[in-house]
C-alpha cells in the first residue's frame, strides 16, 4: 500500500509485466527511474534456479522496489523456500507463474499447465504463505486447450483462494495452448476477452483481481480500472517505456514533476559505471533503453548509435553520452 496518499491503493494497481529476457535488474533499474509507483516484477525464476544454480537469481539493488520475484515451480516446498530466501532479501511480493504456455516450463510441470492442476496450486500457495507474511499472488490465463470456459476458470479461482488462501491474481485475458502454438504466438493469437476478467472480479469482489494482455495505454488501463483492481502491462511498457513516466500522476494520483528522457538518461550513469566496474557490458544495460525517445527527433540515432556500439569491447557511458546527444541536439 502506498502510505502517502489520501487513496490506498493496492501494489497491483499497475504493473510492468514479468518478461523472459527483458524485464532482468537493469531494466527494472531504469523503470524505477520512471516511476516510483509501478509494481516492477522480475523474470520468471525457476525454484531449481534459486536452490541448485551457480548464479544469484535473487540478486536485485533496494532502489528497484516495490519489486516482485516471480517463481515457477510445483514442489510446495521448494517454493515456500524460495519464497521464505526472496523475503529475507527484502522482495515485495512473491508470484506464482501458473500462465507460461512454452514446452520447457510445462516439462517442468509448473506455468499454464498448473491451471489443470487447481489442488496443486492450492498446496503451493499455501505452502509459501504459511513460509512468508509478504504477499503471495498467482499469475495464469483466463483458460488452457479445449477449456476455455468460465466454469473452468471459475474453478481455478475458487479453489486456489479457498485451499490455497490466496487472495490476489493477475489474468491475462487470453487463454493458452499447450502445443500447437509457441510462446510469442500464445501472447498474440488466442482471442482477448476482457469480460471474462471482470466476470471473476464481480463473482469474487473480495479478491485482488488484475488483468494483463494487450493493453498499450494509459486511457486503456483507466477504462479497467472501472472493473478489477489492477492492471499488468507487458511489452509497451517495455517497448515504449516513456509511458511508464505518466503512471505516477495518473493512475496513483501524485503529483510530481513528469521525469524527462534525458534525465533519466543521465540519471543512470552513476549505476552503469558502477556496473562496467563489476564486469557488466554496456549493452547488457542500454538494450533496455532503446524505445525511451519514441516520436522525438532524434531517436532513430539514439537507437542505431546504441545497437552498433554499446556492445564494443570497453564501450562506456561515453556511447551513451554520445547518443543521448543525437536526441537532444534535434530537439533543441
Amino acid at each position: 500500500m502506498n502510505s502517502d496518499k489520501s487513496i490506498q491503493y493496492p501494489m497491483q494497481r499497475f504493473s510492468v509485466a514479468p518478461m523472459l529476457d527483458w524485464t532482468d535488474r537493469h531494466c527494472r533499474y531504469f523503470h524505477r527511474l520512471l516511476s516510483g509507483q509501478t509494481l516492477l516484477y522480475t523474470e520468471m525464476v525457476t525454484t531449481g534456479a534459486i536452490l541448485f544454480g551457480k548464479g544469484d537469481y535473487l540478486a536485485y539493488s533496494r532502489q528497484e522496489q516495490p519489486v516482485a520475484l516471480q517463481l515457477g515451480g510445483s514442489e510446495p516446498q521448494a517454493l515456500a523456500e524460495c519464497a521464505k530466501r526472496a523475503e529475507e532479501l527484502g522482495y515485495s511480493e512473491i508470484n506464482l507463474n501458473a500462465g507460461c504456455p512454452s514446452d520447457r516450463v510445462q516439462n517442468g510441470r509448473f506455468g499454464a499447465c498448473l491451471m489443470a492442476e487447481p489442488e496443486l496450486v492450492a498446496e503451493c500457495v499455501s505452502a509459501m504463505k504459511q513460509a512468508v507474511s509478504i504477499p503471495v499472488t498467482v499469475k495464469t490465463r483466463i483458460g488452457i486447450d479445449d477449456s476455455d470456459n468460465y466454469e473452468f476458470l471459475q474453478r481455478f479461482i475458487s479453489v486456489v483462494s479457498e485451499r490455497g488462501g490466496c487472495d490476489n491474481f493477475t489474468l491475462h485475458a487470453r487463454k493458452a495452448w499447450l502445443s500447437g502454438l509457441s510462446p510469442k504466438e500464445n501472447r498474440e493469437i488466442p482471442p482477448l476477452d476482457y469480460s471474462r476478467v471482470y466476470l471473476v472480479k464481480q463473482e469474487f469482489p473480495h479478491l485482488t483481481v488484475a488483468i494483463n494482455g494487450g493493453i498499450k495505454t494509459l486511457e486503456e488501463a483507466k477504462v479497467h480500472l472501472q472493473h478489477v483492481d489492477g492492471v499488468m502491462m507487458g511489452r509497451e511498457a517495455y517497448q515504449n517505456p516513456g509511458i511508464l513516466a505518466r503512471v505516477d500522476s495518473e493512475l496513483f494520483g501524485i503529483e510530481r514533476e513528469i521525469p524527462q528522457a534525458a534525465a533519466v538518461i543521465e540519471a543512470m550513469y552513476p549505476y552503469i559505471e558502477q556496473e562496467l566496474s563489476k564486469g557488466t557490458y554496456l549493452g547488457h544495460i542500454t538494450r533496455h533503453m532503446l524505445g525511451l525517445f519514441q516520436g522525438i527527433p532524434g531517436a532513430r540515432q539514439f537507437r542505431r548509435h546504441l545497437s552498433e556500439n554499446a556492445h564494443k569491447a570497453g564501450a562506456d557511458v561515453e556511447v551513451l553520452r554520445q547518443a543521448l546527444a543525437m536526441v537532444t541536439e534535434k530537439s533543441s
